[in-house]
C-alpha cells in the first residue's frame, strides 16, 4: 500500500492542474493524430525515422498517449501515467532531434526542440509533484 501511496500522493497545489490540461492535453491530441492521420504523423513518419515495424511502434505510441494523456487530465495516477510519456519523449529527442543538433547545430536544433523541451519539463514536473489539488488522486488519496 505505501507504493501507491506514494504515487498518488501530492502537494494540493491548485495551480497544478495548468500543467496537466497542457501536458494531458497535447500528448491526447498527438496520440489522435498519429491514428487519424498514419502517414504523416503515425507509421509514415516512423517509417521516415527509420523504426522497424514502423506501424506497430505508431500504434504502441499512439496508445500509450492517448491512455496516459488521458489519466493525466483526469488527474488519475498521474506519477505513473507521466513515465511512459517520459520515454516517448526522451525516444523522440534521440530519434529527431539529436540527428538535427549534430547536422545543423545547437540553434536550429533547439528551435526544432522547443515544443517537445516543454512537453519534457511538464512531464517531469508531474513526476515530482503529483497531480495537484483537483485530482481523483487527490480524491483517492483522502477516502
Amino acid at each position: 500500500m505505501k507504493f501507491f501511496d506514494k504515487i498518488i500522493s501530492t502537494d494540493y497545489s491548485k495551480s497544478t492542474i495548468l500543467i496537466r490540461l497542457l501536458v494531458g492535453a497535447v500528448f491526447l491530441s498527438e496520440g489522435i493524430q498519429k491514428l487519424t492521420f498514419p502517414e504523416l504523423l503515425g507509421a509514415g513518419r516512423f517509417e521516415k525515422i527509420g523504426f522497424c515495424h514502423p506501424g506497430f511502434w505508431a500504434q504502441f505510441t499512439a496508445s500509450f498517449e492517448i491512455l496516459c494523456g488521458t489519466m493525466i487530465l483526469l488527474g488519475f495516477l498521474t506519477r505513473l501515467a507521466s513515465v511512459p510519456l517520459l520515454i516517448i519523449m526522451l525516444v523522440a529527442f534521440v530519434t529527431t532531434k539529436y540527428p538535427i543538433l549534430i547536422d545543423k547545430g545547437f540553434w536550429t536544433m533547439a528551435h526544432e526542440y522547443r515544443a517537445d523541451f516543454a512537453m519534457t519539463i511538464g512531464t517531469i514536473f508531474l513526476i515530482i509533484k503529483g497531480a495537484g489539488y483537483w485530482s481523483l488522486d487527490r480524491k483517492l488519496k483522502n477516502s
